[in-house]
């Protein structure tokens, strides 16, 4: 289409919707492509000079230099649209030029002046003003956005691994998002910080959820390391819904190195409880056991489906015993082999490594955020020799904060109304218009306490793609409590009373 042809900002939305449509690189359904082109055209529509800058990138297919094209940047950076959130920048640039495209795969270009990565108010959504950049280890081959017809969206569940299937589409019900690992690259691996002892202090060495994974520091293990034999490597990129890889290092060139990111301050004070974890081992909706307590000084542990006695970094399922327990459970049991080692990094992140020869299946709040789910409205399942970030401490306590000043602002709003009051429009502390205050009210400790929490099944997953509807239908699964994070919501709980409301004049 020549530039003669094209609309221009003064056009019906209509028109120019139609118009980018056609430039559209089919990754996404047509339904989902045209919501989030008429969403971004109402958003511009007031911005004419960006809206043209849109137009003629996407229909010159970037021939044309143009400038930022920019839409006001969310509580979480995440936009909307359809029922599914993602990045802004990652949405439009799948839409218009790579529909494989995996989040961590962008870099702005120099000229662009509100880049997603620079934080700004408002975050550049020009596909042309991003670059693609795919390191070796990604195996792009067999991965589809999108799945075609209802097979796409079933999951076996059966005891043989047959290798990753492809990605189903993530539109629509909750769904069971796939975590495969790919081929191995064997590369010089180097050594990320232990979980430090409680006396020793704590520190984060993760990035935020806005930020790419640190790599290439010059000598992690310096000041950080326990001890000398403890040397992880570090997965391919920073834990997307597409695909997770086996365990790789890679050169410094690739990602950008953020190296104050490795050492940003602990985000309490308050000592680091004695024990990271506990794990509660269920057959069904049945504990079965004693909750098992995992020290500070083991930042690794494995839980698996021997019968040695458990104690300190082990977790043995084998040798519990259960009166109740059926065939069908026992069958399941044999099934768990080596089962997972759960890893804390930093002052509370955690590191999911599947050791069985059979999927385990996990309930992750980050990684549903990660997959650009709302939370509790996925399972994910984690192939063998996987390893994965599954808990992101930071992302947890600014959620926590979220909800808890959420929580607090509507119970008062809605005390000020039993009492007569009617509310300015400052006094809801900035509630999104759709969450109503009764819901919002609603929140409570335990809403809290489910941030804090893990559940992982051995070899059978459950939800709309399984026979089982809830992670209790399934015969052996796991709930892991993290303490550090336990211990930052009792400080937000304290700090956050719900305050009386002050009658209005």
């Amino acid at each position: 289409m020549s530039i003669t042809n094209t609309p221009t900002s003064n056009d019906a939305c209509l028109s120019i919707v139609h118009s980018l449509m056609c430039h559209r690189q089919g990754g996404e359904s047509e339904t989902f492509a045209k919501r989030a082109i008429e969403s971004l055209v109402k958003k511009l529509k007031e911005k004419k000079d960006e809206l043209d800058s849109l137009i003629t990138a996407i229909t010159t297919n970037g021939a044309h230099p143009s400038k930022c094209v920019t839409i006001q940047r969310t509580l979480d950076g995440r936009l909307q649209v359809a029922g599914r959130k993602g990045f802004p920048h990652v949405i439009y640039a799948r839409l218009w030029r790579w529909p494989d495209l995996h989040k961590n795969e962008l870099k702005h270009v120099k000229y662009c002046q509100f880049a997603f990565d620079l934080k700004c108010d408002s975050v550049c959504v020009n596909p042309y003003h991003y670059e693609r950049v795919v390191s070796p280890g990604i195996d792009l081959s067999g991965l589809t956005l999108s799945g075609s017809g209802p097979s796409a969206l079933m999951v076996k569940d059966e005891y043989d691994y047959d290798g990753p299937p492809s990605l189903p589409s993530t539109e629509g019900h909750m769904q069971t998002i796939q975590h495969p690992p790919s081929r191995a690259v064997t590369q010089e691996p180097f050594s990320t910080p232990a979980l430090l002892p409680p006396a020793e202090g704590s520190s984060s060495a993760s990035s935020s959820a806005f930020s790419s994974i640190a790599v290439g520091s010059t000598n992690p293990t310096s000041t950080w390391s326990r001890n000398s034999n403890f040397t992880p490597s570090v997965p391919h990129h920073q834990n997307g819904h597409l695909q997770h890889h086996p365990p790789m290092a890679h050169p410094a060139h690739y990602w950008p190195v953020h190296n104050e990111i490795a050492f940003q301050p602990p985000i309490s004070n308050h000592p680091a409880p004695e024990y990271w974890c506990s794990i509660a081992y269920f057959e069904m909706d049945v504990q079965v056991g004693e909750t098992f307590k995992v020290p500070s000084s083991c930042p690794i542990v494995t839980v698996d489906g021997y019968v040695d006695p458990s104690g300190g970094d082990r977790f043995c399922l084998g040798q519990l015993s259960n009166v109740h327990r059926t065939e069908a459970i026992e069958r399941a049991r044999l099934h768990i082999g080596k089962g997972v080692q759960l890893e804390c990094k930093g002052e509370g992140d955690v590191w999911v490594r599947c050791l069985s020869d059979h999927a385990v299946f996990v309930q992750s709040y980050y990684l549903d955020r990660e997959a650009g789910r709302a939370p509790g409205d996925a399972v994910h399942k984690i192939y063998p020799s996987a390893y994965i970030k599954v808990f992101d401490l930071r992302q947890c306590h600014r959620q926590m904060q979220q909800q808890a000043a959420t929580a607090q602002a509507a119970a008062a709003a809605q005390a000020a109304a039993v009492a007569g009051n009617i509310p300015g429009p400052g006094s809801v502390g900035g509630i999104a218009p759709a969450i109503s205050l009764s819901a919002a009210a609603g929140i409570g400790v335990d809403d809290l306490r489910r941030l804090c929490i893990l559940r992982m099944s051995f070899v059978k997953g459950w939800g709309p793609d399984y026979p089982r509807q809830s992670i209790k239908e399934t015969p052996c699964w796991i709930e892991i409590h993290l303490h550090r994070a336990l211990q930052l919501l009792d400080e937000v709980l304290h700090t956050m009373p719900i305050a009386d409301p002050t009658p209005l004049d």
